[in-house]
Order: structure tokens, then C-alpha cells, then sequence
């Protein structure tokens, strides 16, 4: 009788530990992903209420090495930041049209800038030769860039208008009718 009363407690222990370890390891993913997800809440609510929120600062490595490129080098273009990375299928499949968009933007005070993320360097630039990207590509070696702007996943497009404030985002690939409804409009405000 005695023995029961020794080992019981002991066994409630052990039971009870791994509750206790996996319940703080599921609140700490929990505050790391409202804390991580602060930047996409607060850039999607902004802009659900209909605002332009300034783009955060972006100065990144040219992709291949020829110095860095700046978000504010663009000022008073449109500008179409795509989040992508060379190993991402969806990526692959709207690279065409997003150069396609970038022969339009030229012409008309506007740019598409590629971004890296994450991504090895030899791959991401033999993506870009396989598909004939011919707009500006960065790298965001850390995925910092990327987490300032509340990107999730990839691929994530925001629409940066003409005096530096995100004017709308897509969460996942775009298509032709995010050019005609979100770049459109930018594209004719006043310079």
C-alpha cells in the first residue's frame, strides 16, 4: 500500500510535465506569431481602411552583385515589389506577366522590383535568365525585407505609388486584374 502511494505521485509528474512543456511551447508560437504577423495586420488593416501606409524602408543588394538598390531610388515611380523566391512553383508561373508588366510600367513612370528571399544566388539568377527577367531584382539574403513589409509566403506583391506609400498588396500570385484595378489608378495620379 505504501509503494502506491510513492510511485502515484511520481507518475502524475511525468504526466503532467510534458502538458506543461508542450503548453509553453505552443503560447511561445503563438506570441512569435502575433508578434511576427504585426507588420502584415497592421499594413492589410491600414489599407482595409483606406489608407497608404509609408513602404517600410528597403535597401537590398542587386541581385548578381552591382551595388544596392533603395526603395527611395524609385520615388515618384510606381513601383510593383514582388517577393519571390527561385524554388517557389506559383513564382515560376507569374514571372511571365510580371514582365510583361514591367514593359508597360517602364513607359509609363512605373517599375517592377524583384526580390529575392531566402533564396540561393546561382539559382535565383538562372531563374532570371530561364524566364528573361529584364526588371531590377534584390536579395534579401534574411528575409528581414521581407518581414517588414508582413510577408508570409511567397509569392506577395505590393503596389508602391508615386510618393513612397503602399497603395495595396496581394497576398499570393497576381494576375492581369490586379494590373487593370490596383496599378492602373497609381499609374495615373500625378507624378
Amino acid at each position: 500500500m505504501s509503494t502506491v502511494g510513492v510511485s502515484e505521485p511520481r507518475r502524475t509528474r511525468w504526466v503532467v510535465l510534458p502538458v506543461v512543456l508542450a503548453t509553453g511551447a505552443l503560447l511561445g508560437l503563438l506570441a512569435y506569431g502575433v508578434l511576427a504577423g504585426g507588420d502584415r495586420r497592421s499594413i492589410d488593416s491600414a489599407l482595409a481602411r483606406g489608407e497608404r501606409p509609408q513602404a517600410p524602408a528597403l535597401s537590398l543588394p542587386s541581385l548578381g552583385g552591382r551595388g544596392d538598390r533603395t526603395l527611395a531610388d524609385y520615388r515618384g515611380q510606381v513601383v510593383v515589389v514582388n517577393f519571390w523566391a527561385s524554388w517557389c512553383p506559383p513564382c515560376r508561373a507569374e514571372t511571365p506577366m510580371l514582365e510583361r508588366w514591367q514593359r508597360r510600367l517602364r513607359s509609363r513612370g512605373g517599375t517592377v522590383l524583384g526580390v529575392d528571399v531566402l533564396d540561393v544566388s546561382s539559382d535565383a539568377l538562372a531563374f532570371a535568365r530561364r524566364y528573361g527577367v529584364s526588371y531590377p531584382l534584390v536579395r534579401d539574403r534574411d528575409g528581414a525585407a521581407a518581414q517588414r513589409f508582413g510577408v508570409a509566403g511567397y509569392p506577395e506583391t505590393v503596389a508602391v505609388d508615386r510618393r513612397g506609400r503602399i497603395a495595396a498588396i496581394e497576398r499570393g500570385p497576381v494576375g492581369e486584374g490586379f494590373y487593370r484595378s490596383r496599378l492602373e489608378p497609381l499609374l495615373m495620379e500625378e507624378r
